[in-house]
């Protein structure tokens, strides 16, 4: 195990359901990470946010939703409304006051679920790459007809040598929760950063998103150079900015 990651805790949910998390106490709102899809808060820009906090003082959470990382479970039984439900539970025992969200790839769209539920608490939220409503304009009507039929599919995935798997319980969940086609009754601080290389999320789409959001407080950022990851060392940077720099207002704690 990396030696950064042996604070790892667990919260338990009910049926005994364990959701591996890291968290430093710190002054201001309580920055949030969201992993995307099939990823963890080992990774790279989760791990800097986590150690830039603790710099800074401030109070940060990570996390795996069951099924990732070092949380047990099936991946098979993970959809967003289970993941925000654990997300949401964890926040409840672990954090008081203002929080800011940042979610990554699909984690952005998690992070507009769980803001929605949190209202007034939260301070902020950042997308990474968002990627809301990926089961609409991610998929072939091929692969949509296969996922409502049961299927599982499968596809190749450029970041591991194993294909990359979409469950039917996923996918018809997530055609449940999309977010794009109404207003997003939110009002928070908003900053969207998007890679114009992403060959996985369109940058559009954090445009769509921008229009969706009711806050007028909304900034999109463009990173010519970036990809899907935005992992480069200029990319953790200019996402360290930009946590450093969103508005968090008073802190009532």
């Amino acid at each position: 195990m990396n030696p950064a990651m042996t604070d790892i805790q667990f919260h338990t949910m009910p049926g005994d359901r364990l959701i591996a998390f890291r968290h430093a106490v710190g002054s201001g709102p309580t920055i949030v990470f969201l992993p995307g899809y099939m990823s963890d808060m080992a990774g790279g820009k989760a791990t800097a946010i986590f150690d830039w906090a603790q710099q800074q003082g401030r109070g940060c959470l990570l996390l795996d939703y069951s099924g990732c990382g070092t949380s047990p479970g099936r991946f098979a039984d993970g959809s967003l409304t289970r993941w925000r439900d654990e997300v949401l539970a964890l926040l409840e025992a672990q954090v008081s006051g203002p929080i800011v969200l940042v979610g990554s790839s699909m984690g952005g769209w998690l992070m507009l679920l769980i803001a929605r539920e949190l209202g007034s608490r939260i301070a902020g939220i950042i997308g990474i790459a968002a990627a809301p409503d990926f089961s609409d304009w991610g998929f072939t009507a091929e692969q949509k007809t296969q996922l409502s039929a049961g299927q599982t599919i499968f596809e190749d995935n450029p970041y591991g040598p194993e294909p990359t798997p979409t469950h039917p319980l996923f996918w018809q969940d997530a055609e449940n929760n999309r977010q794009l086609e109404k207003a997003v009754p939110l009002d928070c601080p908003v900053r969207l950063l998007h890679g114009q290389q992403d060959r996985d999320v369109p940058w559009e789409i954090s445009l769509r998103l921008a229009e969706r959001i009711r806050s007028d407080d909304i900034q999109v950022t463009l990173v010519k150079g970036a990809d899907h990851r935005m992992s480069r060392e200029e990319d953790i940077t200019l996402l360290l900015h930009t946590v450093a720099q969103l508005p968090t207002g008073p802190d009532p704690r």
